[in-house]
């Protein structure tokens, strides 16, 4: 009886001579068995094709690194953050501690998790819900309302302040035994509570466990400050000192940005999110009680305005995307610069909203615009990228992205409201609608 099902090696050998048939699928082969997929794809014309040249260029500190751990949203924030330190201090460099965040964001994913849990304990322990919050409890990544939870309550340090350490730089390790904890931690609570212990005595357990948490942080990053003495020289030579200064001060002194004021709008055009309304994620978050991720879903021409707007004013703007997509080592993010299509002889037909809906596309990094080129009728042709990979990848750390890449790639962009139009910041105080949280708008940028 013959499988109508299977694959017959009938159909393997027609298969296998039609391929070695084609000569230009020996020769795509040999490329890409001997250098890798994405180098036998790279069109090195379009590299050419894309210039540093931008209408708006501003000026930034040295380029930075997260090295092996998920944090470009708190690099990426702390980028932001610290070219208006540069700017108003007269400075000739500057960096923030990236440590300093990561510390806290560990504590107080730790603590949003447990809160979690015990939000939870009559679920199913094979629910989705569950299976979502054990899947990965104590992430690197995160969004840009989580980062301003960290910043309201703890504010921020200058790098020497709390400088990176062997875990920092490569968290891995620390947030395997994290999460390891965490979902015993998990164990414990549910299974008390089925056994019929009292809230208050899972609430005792639940303290317990966030000092085990807070050892561990500690051991692996250091205990953070909660003053410090400060003592930098700003290009002319001049001293700047504070003595005993918080992290919360510093924050106010030396950034000086009332953080609501900082929005977050999103292009995700797929039918359950309609555009001019806001969203929110359920039990997505890091200070439990800080500001609440909240979306302005807009068309993407309206993010791009707005970055425009900001720049134009001579301030950064913090956005995340899928980074993976159409983009290369070489510093360029294009549609047309790694051809797989033609490589393999395929075609990739899906739109923006349906890759979001298929699971092909999500926001997966965030950086900082730094400058665009704008044509003669004002429209965006490329953008200036600030990368937190280091020196290597890019042109020197430096990305550029093509304004059609923007639009099938881009997903967010922060932006201060008042360069949105008045109708948009209107729509801001809508009460948001919660999507579940494995909606693809949930993602985390690492």
């Amino acid at each position: 009886m013959s499988n109508l099902n299977g694959l017959s090696f009938d159909t393997l050998n027609r298969m296998r001579e039609s391929f070695l048939s084609d000569r230009a699928n020996r020769t795509n082969m040999r490329a890409a068995t001997s250098v890798g997929l994405s180098k036998a794809a790279l069109d090195s014309t379009v590299d050419w094709s894309i210039t540093q040249h931008f209408s708006i260029d501003l000026k930034q500190g040295s380029i930075t690194n997260q090295k092996q751990s998920g944090r470009c949203w708190m690099f990426a924030s702390l980028n932001t953050m610290r070219f208006e330190i540069i700017k108003k201090n007269k400075l000739k460099d500057f960096e923030l501690s990236q440590s300093y965040p990561l510390f806290y964001d560990k504590l107080e994913k730790s603590n949003y998790f447990l809160e979690s849990i015990l939000n939870t304990l009559d679920e199913e322990t094979d629910s989705r819900l569950i299976a979502h919050l054990l899947t990965d409890p104590v992430s690197d990544g995160g969004q840009w309302d989580m980062f301003v939870g960290l910043v309201e309550k703890y504010g921020v340090v200058p790098k020497d302040v709390m400088k990176e350490t062997a875990v920092s730089s490569m968290t891995r390790e620390m947030d395997r035994v994290l999460t390891r904890k965490l979902r015993e931690y998990a164990c414990t609570l549910r299974e008390a509570h089925a056994a019929g212990e009292v809230e208050s005595s899972l609430r005792e357990r639940k303290s317990q466990m966030i000092e085990e948490v807070y050892r561990i942080l500690c051991i692996s990053l250091g205990c953070p400050p909660v003053a410090f003495d400060l003592e930098m020289r700003d290009e002319d030579d001049n001293l700047i000192r504070r003595n005993g200064i918080t992290p919360q001060e510093f924050f106010r002194e030396f950034v000086g940005w009332d953080l609501s004021d900082y929005v977050s709008i999103i292009s995700a055009p797929t039918k359950d999110k309609p555009f001019f309304r806001t969203y929110g994620i359920e039990y997505l978050g890091s200070v439990y009680e800080g500001r609440p991720v909240h979306y302005l879903n807009l068309p993407i021409d309206a993010l791009k305005k707005a970055a425009i707007a900001q720049l134009s004013d001579g301030h950064p703007v913090w956005f995340g995307c899928d980074v993976g997509q159409s983009s290369a080592r070489n510093g360029v993010m294009d549609p047309g610069i790694v051809r797989y299509d033609e490589l393999f002889n395929v075609s990739f037909t899906m739109d923006r909203a349906q890759r979001l809906d298929y699971h092909e596309s999500l926001m997966t990094h965030a950086m900082v615009f730094l400058g665009v080129e704008l044509d003669d009728s004002g429209a965006p042709v490329r953008w200036r990228v600030e990368n937190s990979w280091g020196n290597e990848p890019g042109r020197e750390g430096y990305y550029v992205m093509s304004d059609a890449w923007f639009d099938e790639y881009l997903y967010q962009v922060v932006v201060n409201r008042n360069y949105l139009p008045e109708e948009y910041r209107k729509m801001l105080s809508q009460e948001a609608i919660m999507l579940k949280p494995w909606d693809p708008m949930g993602s985390l940028a690492r």
